[in-house]
């Protein structure tokens, strides 16, 4: 069997991209970047869904690349999101995040086209054939209009620098049935913050997470409690946190985090069209005076 490595294990942050004026907000970014490693998370994700990349042009894609890989500083894992629904830009942008200094890449699964699994398992040959960084498969058919097929993790199995899957299905059986076949070959991570613990308890080795935004020692130690065996707290962290997390997803994810995150003066609530500004400001308010109050901290500790 092909030993494989493990890009993070614990709580890696799917991080906003923030905007000002339409351009890039670089000093937020940074701010940013610099809230999640002080507070201890194991990966930054740039470039995913939550950092709205659908909206980000190419050149950008290479700034913001390079620029978070200059303020992290190798201090934690760096995971870019290339996935597209072309293989050929797939494989671009995957080339790219290599010579720009990532440490793994996130590939989605091909949305609004809906390959067949024959179609996924070669589209994903191609773009390990062509490049040597970690990649992480995704799965979210929520986004994409298709769900990876529980066989097409074993046809992948064996090759060498496919390492990991971000399972966001939602369907906590389905991540029970990766990991049960499938446990040797890959990383398992859930893209679902409300299946954190969930997931940990199936045995996925952390979680890629929307909601560690803005709460990453939170997250954080969800995820550490539970593999130092505390499984009380980590059951208490994730039950404070689900009403939380239910009013992050209530509309399109990044939209509501971007608001909390603007609430915090994290970041500007700013986005690019076609998405808009949240319509549960005052919903929102509520966790924000939660979050400075220390609740969650409380819970954490």
């Amino acid at each position: 069997m092909i030993e494989k490595q493990k890009v993070f294990l614990g709580c890696a942050t799917a991080i906003v991209t923030p905007f000002n004026n339409g351009e890039i907000d670089y000093t937020s970014f940074e701010n940013l970047i610099e809230y999640q490693i002080e507070n201890g998370v194991d990966g930054i994700v740039v470039l995913g869904t939550t950092g709205e990349a659908p909206t980000i042009n190419e050149i950008e894609r290479e700034d913001i690349i390079s620029f978070a890989r200059d303020k992290i500083k190798g201090r934690v894992p760096l995971v870019v999101g290339t996935g597209t629904n072309s293989t050929e830009s797939t494989i671009r942008y995957s080339k790219s995040a290599c010579t720009l200094g990532a440490d793994a890449i996130l590939c989605v699964c091909p949305y609004y086209n809906k390959p067949t699994k024959s179609g996924i398992l070669e589209h994903y040959k191609a773009l390990a054939k062509a490049v040597d960084l970690p990649i992480i498969l995704y799965n979210v058919p929520s986004r994409t209009g298709v769900n990876i097929p529980i066989g097409a993790y074993g046809k992948l199995s064996n090759i060498e620098n496919i390492v990991g899957i971000k399972e966001a299905s939602g369907n906590i059986a389905y991540l029970g049935e990766i990991k049960e076949r499938y446990a040797e070959y890959y990383s398992l991570y859930t893209g679902n913050d409300d299946l954190t613990l969930s997931s940990l308890a199936m045995g996925a080795d952390g979680v890629i997470s929307v909601v560690s935004n803005a709460l990453p020692s939170e997250m954080k130690e969800l995820c550490q409690s539970f593999f130092k065996g505390d499984i009380l707290k980590s059951r208490k962290i994730q039950l404070a946190l689900l009403p939380l997390i239910k009013e992050m997803f209530y509309e399109t994810n990044p939209v509501p985090i971007k608001e909390l995150l603007s609430q915090l003066n994290l970041c500007k609530n700013a986005h690019r069209l076609p998405l808009f500004s949240s319509t549960r400001q005052k919903e929102i308010s509520f966790f924000k005076e939660q979050i400075e109050k220390g609740f969650y901290r409380k819970i954490s500790e």
